[in-house]
């Protein structure tokens, strides 16, 4: 295992507020896991959802520019 964050930190590292961290770990969208009721987050599993979303992210703005209304 690598690095540890926090829910604190790793809105810092995303540069993203603490409350939309845990609303993306209550829709289960953000891989993080549980040790005890505080949550910790893989800094390399969150460099790779990262850069996962921005592919996403990307590509769905790529489509809608190739389909204008």
């Amino acid at each position: 295992m690598g690095e540890m964050l926090t829910v604190r930190e790793v809105s810092a590292y995303l540069r993203e507020h603490p409350a939309t961290i845990y609303r993306l770990l209550k829709r289960n969208q953000i891989p993080a896991f549980r040790v005890g009721a505080d949550w910790r987050f893989e800094i390399e599993v969150i460099d790779r959802w990262a850069k996962e979303q921005q592919r996403v992210k990307y590509s769905r703005t790529r489509a809608h520019s190739r389909n204008p209304r």
